[in-house]
């Protein structure tokens, strides 16, 4: 099972947030999902997110793949690149 860290859209017509959830890639973008992991609001300036770091390198570590948008949010907010240095570690 293919498993992708991606954006689920919530909220009102032309107002939206969204959640950062951990979900088989099979599934559709508001649909079942496993875990979710976070949330982020594009609409504050500056752009609100909020994530549970652990679960979020728990799942890098097993092999989940994070969508553009998501890679994006995690390298701005540095677990990324903590993700990087504790795979390097394990070498």
């Amino acid at each position: 099972m293919a498993v992708k860290i991606r954006l689920k859209r919530m909220g009102d017509k032309k107002r939206p947030t969204y959640r950062l959830v951990v979900a088989d890639s099979r599934s559709p973008r508001d649909g079942r999902f496993i875990e979710t992991v976070g949330t982020y609001n594009p609409l504050r300036e500056p752009s609100e997110v909020k994530i549970e770091e652990d679960a979020v390198l728990d799942w890098l570590a097993k092999g989940a793949q994070p969508s553009d948008t998501v890679r994006n949010i995690l390298s701005k907010e540095g677990i990324m690149k903590k993700h990087h240095d504790a795979k390097n570690a394990k070498k």
